[in-house]
């Protein structure tokens, strides 16, 4: 048995008819997402945060639209440009969010387990895990010790080393390296925030930061580095579960490409 799971993230969709910075159509370039995703034919989406820029009603109007768009289930969490209300108003219909509080939920998916960890701090663009948080996802791993689990946030909780983002990464980050390290059976850590591809060892297991479907945070590693993006191609994450191999993970640009050519 496998399963295929599709993630996309940070999209930052904006009103109909209004650019993301006035300068990109993050809703064009989300649609043609949704569209590559969807002749992926994968089991199951993940959206890891940041689903619109200002977290307003018509920003949410917008993603209802567009995630209407994907065929397979879909699952959610909230990144710092979301509005935790609104979100929460916006897809109280469509996910299993808890009445208040932080948007943590479980989800099943057929072999996987999905837990969506709520790491935003409402009113501020970096994430944390405290005490409370970290103890309610302990005890959420806890109650299934063998379930292959797929545990997904919005802010990176690793330091980058690109100096004008990681002041927003999530901190507390070692606690909550502590509680995945206790259970094996988290196969992933998924995360968004840092519009690229990303990956590290994290808890024993893999850390895997998803690019966004439209800018790119420039890769500038210098410490007095400028902020910038850039217009690259965008894209996405394929992850592959299988009793066999357990999880293994693509990065796929969105977008028409030459070919197939045979293989050479």
């Amino acid at each position: 048995m496998s399963l295929l799971i599709a993630q996309i993230s940070d999209p930052h969709l904006r009103p109909e008819g209004r650019l993301y910075k006035d300068a990109v159509d993050t809703n064009m370039m989300f649609a043609a997402a949704v569209a590559q995703v969807d002749a992926l034919r994968p089991d199951l989406v993940l959206v890891t945060g940041d689903i619109v820029d200002e977290g307003t009603g018509p920003e949410y109007a917008t993603a209802r639209r567009l995630l209407a768009g994907i065929t397979a289930p879909w699952l959610a969490i909230p990144g710092n440009h979301d509005d935790r209300e609104g979100f929460r108003a916006a897809f109280a219909d469509r996910l299993p969010l808890p009445a208040e509080g932080p948007l943590h939920y479980v989800a099943a998916a057929g072999p996987v387990r999905i837990v969506a960890f709520d790491v935003t701090v409402p009113g501020f663009h970096h994430g944390e895990v405290d005490e409370t948080s970290a103890s309610w996802l302990d005890a959420v791993l806890a109650e299934e010790p063998d379930w292959p689990t797929i545990v997904m946030l919005h802010q990176h909780p690793f330091l980058s080393g690109i100096p004008f983002l990681d002041p927003y990464r999530c901190f507390g980050a070692e606690r909550l390296e502590v509680v995945v390290a206790r259970h094996p059976a988290v196969e992933r850590v998924l995360c968004g925030h840092v519009h690229r591809f990303m990956t590290r060892r994290f808890g024993g297991t893999l850390l895997c930061a998803a690019p966004s479907t439209g800018s790119t945070i420039a890769l500038r590693l210098e410490a007095d580095a400028e902020p910038a993006s850039y217009l690259e191609p965008p894209g996405l994450l394929l992850h592959q579960w299988s009793a066999e191999a357990g999880i293994v993970t693509h990065l796929v640009p969105i977008g028409a490409f030459e070919g197939p050519f045979k293989f050479f």
